[in-house]
């Protein structure tokens, strides 16, 4: 990206301050639902059978005892707890910003850490990728303690790592052995993660959190400029038309079953979030 347009953010958050932001949004993001809105738990039905003694009144399956003259109870399977795996884009294009106060890579950072706690809140394992050229794959683990000290080890940045989300995806598809919720915290410019993410879909619960700067939609007050690929270092020329279209169309991804929250550094995500969060509990419910 452009450097007249771009600043960059080299200060790391400061730990206190980012885990109290966390577990506010966590509890934002909480607030009012019953039900998890994107994590897949709960009780789920197995069968009916006949009454024994000693079983509750309340679970009497008044449907079946109705049809057969003979009272039947119903059985449920334990609780289904789904991993999350939470996917962030640590490459340097996340890093760089117009805007004083965020970075898209702060923004994909807090709201990794509140999914975290939500979902640890829910008993869901959370498993943590970093998809820029970093290495650092934590497995799903149930401790709060362990998770929120694999995303610290986030909060520094980096200015020179390359996009890996497509080919650090393909990876993890292969290793994962059980049906996982994928959130993928990223600013979509890897060309290779669209193919990735319909491929991984078809096994797995996917999601997609876009998070673009000002910036990449319109450059103002500028002519023709020369400007240079944050991850790739190739150099071009451009108009203060310049728009930076990302590698993943949303149609796409909608038509694969990938669900899709564009976030605008600098404009207000948490009600747009909560909404995300609440339209994909719906939708699952529906099927």
């Amino acid at each position: 990206m452009s450097k007249a347009s771009f600043q960059i953010r080299d200060e790391p958050l400061d730990a206190k301050q980012f885990e109290l932001s966390v577990r506010k949004l966590a509890d934002m993001l909480a607030y009012g639902q019953q039900t998890s809105a994107f994590l897949g738990s709960g009780l789920e039905f197995a069968q009916s059978r006949p009454y024994q003694t000693g079983d509750a009144v309340k679970s009497i399956d008044w449907r079946v005892t109705g049809k057969t003259g003979r009272v039947h109870v119903k059985e449920y399977e334990a609780p289904r707890r789904m991993p999350v795996y939470l996917l962030i884009d640590t490459s340097a294009s996340m890093v760089l910003s117009s805007m004083r106060a965020n970075s898209k890579y702060q923004i994909a950072l807090q709201i990794a850490g509140a999914l975290a706690l939500a979902s640890l809140n829910q008993s869901n394992p959370v498993g943590l990728l970093a998809v820029g050229s970093r290495q650092l794959h934590a497995p799903a683990d149930n401790s709060k303690q362990s998770v929120l000290g694999w995303i610290n080890q986030l909060r520094s940045v980096s200015f020179g790592e390359s996009t890996c989300v497509g080919t650090k995806l393909r990876a993890l598809g292969a290793q994962l052995k059980q049906t996982s919720l994928l959130i993928l915290l990223s600013d979509l410019h890897d060309p290779l993660a669209a193919a990735s993410l319909r491929t991984l879909a078809q096994q797995h619960d996917c999601a997609v959190i876009h998070i673009q700067d000002p910036a990449e939609t319109h450059i103002p007050r500028l002519g023709i400029f020369r400007a240079r690929e944050a991850e790739t270092g190739v150099s071009f020329t451009a108009t203060r038309h310049f728009k930076r279209t990302p590698s993943s169309d949303p149609a796409d991804l909608a038509a694969a079953d990938i669900s899709y929250l564009r976030i605008l550094v600098g404009a207000e995500f948490v009600a747009p979030l909560r909404h995300f969060l609440s339209h994909r509990l719906g939708r699952r419910n529906a099927a």
